[in-house]
């Protein structure tokens, strides 16, 4: 097209070839960085204890500072249970929180809790502190799904959230 000035104008504008081809680009970067969710390693009861974990450890730092007390949290390897004290509860109130503690589901197992420099604790029950000058222990707990999965929690002392890896890790790696 020329204008009135004798030049060439040209739209300025993207063709729908162009476009296309933009989208088609996107779509096939989403498709291999999204993960496929429908086919995770987890199962849903090993999700939903995962989310449990993590979310009660980083409520619990946060609970400590902002009451001033410090926190327990309790995890009875023998009967696969957790559950949250603290250091003003009463006898009545700590067996009641004991009782009623978050149970894991049947397919879900916790195998240990490990913290550095010790042995890891595989009877009983283990106790991670939280302090309320805003630290907590450092802890590894374990668990395992009944696919024989086993996955690690890890529980830094100044970090409020907790990491998760789908592996048994121990404090060397």
């Amino acid at each position: 097209m020329i204008s009135e000035g004798g030049n060439f104008s040209r739209n300025s504008g993207y063709t729908l070839i162009e476009l296309i081809i933009v989208i088609a680009l996107i779509g096939i970067m989403l498709f291999f960085s999204i993960p496929r969710f429908q086919e995770g390693i987890f199962t849903s009861d090993t999700k939903k204890v995962s989310r449990w974990i993590i979310v009660k450890v980083n409520a619990l730092k946060h609970k400590a500072v902002s009451e001033r007390k410090n926190y327990t949290l309790h995890v009875g390897m023998d009967k696969s249970k957790m559950w949250v004290t603290h250091d003003a509860m009463s006898e009545d109130e700590i067996e009641n929180a004991q009782q009623q503690g978050y149970a894991f589901p049947e397919a879900l197992k916790v195998l240990d809790v490990v913290f550095p420099g010790l042995e890891k604790i595989s009877h009983g029950v283990a106790d991670i502190c939280f302090y309320k000058k805003g630290y907590s222990d450092k802890a590894l707990i374990h668990i395992e799904n009944d696919d024989n999965r086993q996955i690690s929690f890890v529980i830094e002392p100044f970090l409020p959230k907790v990491k998760l890896h789908d592996k048994y890790l121990s404090f060397d790696d």
